[in-house]
């Protein structure tokens, strides 16, 4: 979501950089729209700065046996990290 919404005030921002040449007396749209676009880019960043150090974990389900019958645990592990039994 976050990289949409970067790429979205992107967009926005060069629309109002380049597109409009409206002039109004109570704000500068080119340089809103500069601001704009440099938030985008700062929020596209981020966005995949933490979709990569998202955790991912590994489910690995066991079976062994037993002289009583078979025991199933199951474990998850996230990588760099050892088994947490659950």
């Amino acid at each position: 979501m976050s990289i949409g919404t970067g790429i979205l005030l992107f967009v926005v921002g060069a629309i109002l950089a380049f597109a409009i040449n409206v002039q109004v007396d109570w704000a500068d749209l080119q340089m809103i729209g500069y601001i704009l676009m440099g938030a985008g880019v700062l929020v596209v960043l981020l966005g995949i700065i933490l979709m990569a150090r998202r955790r991912r974990t590994d489910v690995v389900t066991r079976t062994e046996a037993t002289p009583d019958g078979n025991v199933s645990r199951r474990s998850v592990r996230a990588p760099g990290e050892g088994d947490e039994v659950l």
